[in-house]
C-alpha cells in the first residue's frame, strides 16, 4: 500500500473521472476496509499525505464525561472514551476532544489487502456511475442518438449512446415503427434511475412531446437560436400534433420560420416522426383568441372562458357554426384532443342555430360515423 496516489491518475484517466473524485473513492474504500477488518463500529477518518503518497487512516475517539449514559450503548461505546481513562494517554485533553488512534492495513495480512482490494474496485465504479448518472440527469429532455444493438421479445429496443446503453420501450415507440440491430435512431432521455443491484437505466421516448420540440429546435435555426420559442405542444404520436410559438423578434415570423419555405422545414420533422401533421400556431396570451387559433382548421364564432373559484381557466365553451362541428372535433377526436391537451381546459361545442354551409347535417352526421366518432363521446374522452 505504499504510495498507493502514484495510481490516481492511471485509474482517472482510465475511468474518465477526476483524481478528485478518485481520492475520495479510494478514502472510502479505506474507512470501509477498516470497518470490515478491524471493526464496524469504531468510526474512522482516512486523510490523504501528499508527502508520502498514502493514505493515513485513523480512528476517531470522542472523549466523554465519565458519568455519559452513551457509554452503556453498545453501537455508540466503541466511538467513547471516558475522560479519566482518556487522561491516561494524555493528561491535557478536555470533553469532546477526539483522539485518533492509527489504523495500517497493512498489520491485517492478506485479509487487508484483498478486501481493500474489493472496496477499491467497487468504490471506484460507484463514482464512475455516479458520473454517468449525474450526465444523463441533466439530459432528461433533451436529444440524444445512438445505434441499435438489440431488440428483446417484448419488442423493447436497446441503443448503444456515447458510454452506455438506453432502452426504447414498445410504449415509447411511434406506432407503426420498428427497428433493426444498426438501425441509428433519435430519441428524447424521459427517465434516469440508479439501482444499487442493476447500475443505471436510461429509458428514452420517441411520443414525448418533447421529442417533438427537440426535433424542430434541432431543424430550425431561428428556434435553436431563441428568436422563436416554443411555448407549448402537443401531440398524438405518429398522427398529429399541434406547436404553439412566439416570436422574441418582431422581423421573425414565427410560424412561417418554423414551416420554412415551401414547408421543407416541418416536413423533414413529420418524415422523422413517421409522417406525424404538425400544426404550427402563433401563440398569445389571450386565452379566447388562442383556443381559437388551437381549434383550426375550424372557423370559430366565439369563445367563453369559464373559470373555477380560484380565477383558474377549467373550461371552454366554443360557439361555432354547425357546418364547422366536424372540422373542430376531427378525426376521431384528434383536433379537439389536442385543443384541450394544449390550452389545459375542458372543451365544450356549441352549435350556433341557422349557421351552415353547402354541407348538410346529414353530411355531417355520416363522416362522423365514418370516422368512429360520436361528438359527446370525444368531448369526455
Amino acid at each position: 500500500m505504499e504510495k498507493i496516489l502514484d495510481i490516481v491518475d492511471a485509474i482517472a484517466h482510465e475511468k474518465g473521472l477526476t483524481p478528485q473524485k478518485v481520492k475520495e473513492a479510494l478514502k472510502t474504500a479505506f474507512i470501509q476496509t477498516a470497518k470490515r477488518v478491524i471493526d464496524k463500529n469504531f468510526a474512522y477518518e482516512a486523510t490523504i499525505n501528499e508527502d508520502t503518497k498514502t493514505i493515513d487512516l485513523v480512528q476517531i475517539i470522542t472523549v466523554v464525561a465519565d458519568d455519559d449514559e452513551r457509554l452503556n450503548d453498545e453501537e455508540i461505546a466503541p466511538t467513547l472514551m471516558a475522560i479519566s481513562e482518556a487522561r491516561d494517554y494524555d493528561d491535557q485533553v478536555e470533553l469532546d476532544d477526539q483522539l485518533q488512534v492509527p489504523h495500517d492495513l497493512e498489520e491485517y495480512g492478506r485479509t487487508g489487502a484483498s478486501q481493500l482490494h474489493r472496496e477499491i474496485e467497487y468504490h471506484v465504479q460507484r463514482a464512475v456511475e455516479d458520473d454517468v448518472y449525474n450526465k444523463y440527469k441533466s439530459k432528461v429532455g433533451t436529444l440524444v442518438s445512438g445505434r441499435v444493438t438489440s431488440v428483446d421479445s417484448q419488442n423493447s429496443t436497446f441503443i448503444e449512446v456515447d458510454e452506455i446503453r438506453a432502452v426504447l420501450p414498445m410504449k415509447s415507440r411511434i406506432k407503426g415503427e420498428s427497428f433493426e440491430v444498426g438501425d441509428h435512431l433519435k430519441a428524447v432521455v424521459r427517465r434516469v434511475n440508479m439501482d444499487k443491484y442493476d447500475g443505471i437505466s436510461i429509458e428514452l421516448s420517441r411520443t414525448s412531446p418533447k421529442f417533438l420540440e427537440e426535433l424542430l429546435t434541432l431543424e430550425v435555426p431561428e428556434i435553436k437560436d431563441g428568436a422563436v420559442i416554443i411555448e407549448k405542444s402537443a401531440r398524438i404520436p405518429g398522427q398529429r400534433a399541434k406547436v404553439a410559438l412566439i416570436s422574441t423578434h418582431p422581423q421573425v415570423d414565427a410560424v412561417g420560420s418554423t414551416v420554412g419555405v415551401k414547408g421543407v422545414r416541418i416536413n423533414a420533422v413529420s418524415a422523422e416522426l413517421q409522417g406525424e401533421n404538425i400544426d404550427c400556431i402563433e401563440y398569445t396570451s389571450i386565452p379566447e383568441l388562442f383556443l381559437s387559433r388551437v381549434m383550426s382548421p375550424a372557423i370559430i364564432s366565439s369563445v367563453e372562458i369559464v373559470k373555477d373559484e380560484d380565477g383558474k381557466a377549467e373550461k371552454a365553451i366554443v360557439s361555432l357554426p354547425a357546418d364547422q362541428k366536424s372540422k373542430a372535433i376531427g378525426k376521431s377526436g384528434i383536433n379537439i384532443r389536442l385543443a384541450s391537451m394544449l390550452t389545459g381546459m375542458d372543451i365544450e361545442l356549441n352549435e350556433i342555430d341557422g349557421a351552415t354551409t353547402d354541407e348538410s347535417a346529414e353530411a355531417i352526421e355520416a363522416e362522423e360515423k365514418k370516422d368512429g366518432v360520436d361528438a359527446l363521446e370525444a368531448l369526455f374522452s
